[in-house]
């Protein structure tokens, strides 16, 4: 089982488990993300990040204020800056890159690859593994082809006996495209904002669910 820490520590999953986390923006989706992967890397445990929003170096930098004085072992899929022409996309075992977010099946490839490294080369048997964000996918793709990207993915995280966590803007799509990607995942977390400005979360599909959490 996984414990997904950050605003739900009482709740536990099993292997293969896929989330889909939805909200506005602004409201604390990736640090949520992050929250949920730094619980299981300061236990010794793998994270992945595919990010389709920040380079490699970003999302190292901001993952290490989540886990404290941990070490993690953290794999990132840059899908950006190979894109952008900015920085330098040096590989190395950890670190791959995507050409962009329309590369879908280069973003898959170096998933596994990272699955691999962890699994095979680093005897790491649990892994989370965070996407941020599906928006941006949606932005360059139509609908049918990140559905099924994202079936072959979360298949993935299920063969891996992984944690899955993937992000989205709720507010950027309409609701027959975010009812649609739903139909692919274990649980659904809502983030929305409260009357006072401040964030609360809420899980379903998973278990009976639960109430309103403050973030």
């Amino acid at each position: 089982m996984y414990e997904l820490g950050a605003a739900f520590s009482d709740v536990n999953v099993d292997p293969g488990t896929n989330i889909l986390v939805e909200g506005p923006p602004m409201s604390g989706k990736r640090d949520f993300g992050f929250d949920i992967l730094a619980t299981g890397a300061r236990e010794g445990e793998g994270a992945i990040v595919v990010s389709t929003k920040d380079s490699a170096e970003r999302i190292i930098e901001d993952f290490a204020e989540h886990v404290g004085e941990a070490e993690p072992l953290l794999g990132v899929v840059d899908c950006v800056t190979k894109q952008q022409g900015m920085g330098t996309a040096t590989e190395s075992e950890l670190v791959r890159y995507a050409s962009s977010p329309v590369d879908l099946t280069g973003i898959g490839i170096e998933l596994s690859e990272l699955l691999r490294a962890l699994y095979q080369q680093r005897g790491v048997t649990r892994n989370r593994i965070l996407l941020h964000s599906l928006s941006t996918l949606l932005m360059y793709s139509d609908l049918q082809t990140v559905f099924r990207f994202l079936h072959v993915f979360t298949g993935r995280v299920q063969s891996a006996d992984a944690l899955g966590v993937f992000v989205v803007d709720s507010s950027a799509h309409d609701e027959q495209t975010v009812s649609t990607l739903k139909q692919l995942f274990d649980g659904i977390v809502t983030i929305r904002e409260r009357e006072d400005g401040g964030f609360e979360a809420r899980l379903v599909g998973i278990d009976d669910g639960t109430d309103w959490r403050d973030l």
